[in-house]
């Protein structure tokens, strides 16, 4: 039980530092944009 418990939270651990990482990568994609059409 505390193994399954260990292995969920390292799941969602790995998960909300994947959606992080997008959420990065989408934020300077439109800061680009932004800069390259204010350009």
């Amino acid at each position: 039980m505390y193994d399954m418990m260990n292995y969920g939270g390292g799941w969602m651990w790995g998960m909300g530092l994947f959606w992080l990482l997008i959420l990065v990568l989408l934020v300077l994609a439109i800061a680009a944009l932004v800069k390259y059409l204010k350009s």
